[in-house]
């Protein structure tokens, strides 16, 4: 799937409890276990576990540079030798994301982005679509729907939200295969 002598752009994406972030950390130690130079990035609005690192529900975690905007983060990436750019929460990021992307992947960089597809209203992300559009692998992984136990493809938040990019985990969402979600 993957030659390390060429740029390419891998989008994970899916509902939430998926693994969309522990396939993301399973991704980068692979790399680091190549020697590859890796970069991991997370929002600084994605605060839900930890302030500094990139944490799973699970509460698996890594270190990861904190940014605020996707300029931020190509700034950051331009001045280091990285081989792999390794990006979670790709959602919480402005539009300008996938046109860094692009730039990074232009350079030969690897460059992985994990993040949901749609919002608790079966709206798509923006910014997740657009990155879905330019690359070259899209890895759409389900979660179980925790109703009926089949394949999960959507989020439902099951407390009122006062925005449409609230973090939160099980205190907040649930998966729901589409079945559940329209009964």
């Amino acid at each position: 799937m993957e030659n390390i002598n060429q740029g390419f752009i891998v989008v994970i994406c899916g509902c939430m409890f998926s693994g969309k972030t522990e396939e993301l950390m399973r991704r980068k130690r692979r790399a680091d276990i190549a020697n590859r130079k890796t970069i991991l990035f997370k929002p600084k609005k994605d605060n839900r576990y930890s302030e500094t690192d990139v944490v799973t529900h699970n509460k698996q975690s890594e270190p990861a540079i904190i940014v605020e905007s996707a300029k931020d983060l190509e700034r950051v990436v331009i001045n280091g030798d990285y081989d792999y750019v390794f990006i979670d929460e790709g959602q919480f990021f402005d539009p300008a994301l996938a046109r860094v992307c692009q730039d990074l992947a232009d350079q030969g960089k690897c460059v992985h982005i994990a993040g949901l597809d749609m919002d608790s209203d079966g709206h798509p992300f923006e910014v997740m679509r657009d990155l879905a559009g330019i690359a070259e692998f899209v890895d759409k992984i389900h979660a179980i729907c925790t109703k009926c136990g089949k394949l999960a493809s959507f989020t439902i938040a099951v407390t009122q939200k006062s925005e449409r990019l609230e973090t939160g985990g099980k205190d907040k969402y649930d998966a729901r295969c589409r079945s559940c979600l329209n009964s």
